[in-house]
């Protein structure tokens, strides 16, 4: 070997060198490839996950506008519906206002008119009462002066009778 100082020997150094490099070599084609590769293959899967995920946020986001636009609508169409409704409960209870007072009012002018009815029915009766009880009285006040009068006429009789005797 040659007298280098430190006891240096270049062709060890080369040796070294050589080796460094088939097994950078080897190592590069045996694993910087692959693993590129594969760190290349697990980026483009996040991308896609993450473009997945930001198509299904969009799908989401444009889902939930449709939701809350039907919602929406949907209220817009109970609200409405709830007008109409209360608008055919007021005309009913309208109607059923009018023809429970007209009902009161045919009940009360049909309880009038029996009223007057009976009314006139009694007085009717009163009356024909009134006149059997006046002819009646009559016929008993006649029966009695007749009576009266036959007596009268009985007794005047027999006086003449007895002044005749």
């Amino acid at each position: 070997m040659t007298g280098i100082p430190l006891n240096i020997d270049f062709q060890q150094i080369m040796l070294h060198l050589f080796n460094f490099t088939i097994l950078f070599g080897a190592l590069y084609i045996l694993l910087y490839k692959p693993v590129k590769n594969f760190m290349a293959s697990r980026e483009q899967y996040y991308a896609d996950m993450d473009s997945r995920a930001e198509d299904a946020l969009r799908s989401a986001e444009d889902s939930r506008r449709t939701y809350d636009d039907k919602l929406r609508a949907f209220d817009e169409e109970v609200r409405s519906e709830k007008a109409k409704l209360r608008k055919d409960l007021d005309a009913e209870r309208d109607r059923r206002m009018a023809d429970a007072k007209a009902d009161a009012e045919k009940l009360l002018s049909d309880a009038r008119t029996e009223a007057n009815r009976q009314k006139d029915e009694i007085i009717s009766s009163a009356q024909k009462e009134i006149t059997d009880m006046v002819t009646d009285a009559m016929e008993k006040l006649t029966l009695e002066q007749s009576a009266s009068d036959a007596f009268d006429q009985f007794l005047d009789a027999a006086e003449a009778g007895a002044e005749q005797q």
